[in-house]
């Protein structure tokens, strides 16, 4: 597949997600589902621009340090294409799965990628709410791709498409799959889960296409029909503009270090899990989730 054809079957999969964006828009309108808010909406759509001129903004710089590594440092290289592929795709999905993982049990990251969770709505456009900032990191966490003999174009190309799939499962319109399916891919279901705000799907299932990496290490939870889904942030910030949204945790975050006694507390707000507090006034989502398996 030549570069050209690779940048043909992106915008080719990524109209498919535009023409479903309108059909579930449509569908929400018809059945009175309420799935869908004007501003929220405009809001999303505006994220993604945003996102979309930092992404232009550092793709030069992207690609040639994934090549400049590729071609100078890689420890080998594959040359059956079959399997070529099959490798980049799983190590491509697990190391999203660890950059997702960061985003979520590291504050400062969090801070970042807490604009993806600010959406108090669930539907197709969430998907491009984008974590503004992630291009200016992302690349360190696919480096060891092109150490492991993959091509830059190659890599982003296989991110490209997972990241298509993943804004496919945003949505209400799915319900469960077949069990197999859901055992090993992330589906809807997965993924409303993890925008949920409800205590006991906080941090739950980080994957963007396969589901296993959550089981594997323990971040997986199964939505459960009886509970209904609350989706958002647990304190949604009272200003909903596009600006305090991208903002609003980095100015938390300021507030906890500048007030935090010691040095030590002033790391510890930024690199542990966000809810961490020096004296036990708020408390982080896995605390709160054993407090609550133990009541239960």
């Amino acid at each position: 597949m030549t570069e050209l054809d690779k940048s043909i079957s992106v915008i080719a999969l990524f109209s498919i997600v535009i023409a479903l964006t309108f059909v579930e828009m449509y569908y929400s309108y018809v059945h009175d589902k309420k799935q869908y808010q004007g501003r929220d909406t405009w809001t999303n759509v505006y994220l993604m621009g945003i996102a979309f001129l930092v992404n232009i903004l550092t793709k030069a710089g992207t690609f040639m340090l994934l090549q400049y590594c590729y071609l100078h440092y890689r420890l080998f290289q594959i040359s059956n294409a079959i399997f070529y592929w099959v490798v980049l795709i799983l190590a491509q999905d697990f190391l999203y799965w660890f950059l997702h993982y960061t985003g979520h049990y590291v504050r400062f990251f969090w801070a970042m990628h807490v604009t993806h969770h600010s959406s108090a709505h669930f539907n197709l456009t969430t998907g491009f709410r984008s974590t503004v900032f992630e291009p200016l990191y992302r690349v360190f966490f696919y480096l060891p791709l092109a150490l492991m003999g993959f091509d830059a174009f190659d890599i982003l190309f296989a991110y490209l498409v997972t990241q298509i799939y993943g804004n496919l499962v945003h949505t209400q319109a799915i319900k469960k799959l077949h069990p197999v399916y859901e055992y090993l891919f992330v589906t809807p279901s997965h993924h409303r889960v993890h925008h949920a705000s409800n205590l006991r799907y906080l941090d739950k299932n980080m994957g963007m296409v396969l589901i296993i990496w959550d089981r594997i290490f323990g971040t997986f939870q199964a939505e459960i029909p009886e509970e209904e889904l609350r989706y958002g942030l647990t304190k949604q910030p009272e200003d909903q503009g596009a600006v305090n949204i991208i903002f609003h945790e980095f100015i938390a975050l300021y507030q906890d270090v500048k007030n935090a006694p010691s040095f030590s507390d002033k790391l510890k707000y930024i690199f542990y899990p966000p809810g961490w507090s020096h004296d036990g006034s708020s408390q982080t989502a896995k605390v709160m989730q054993r407090e609550l398996t133990g009541r239960s």
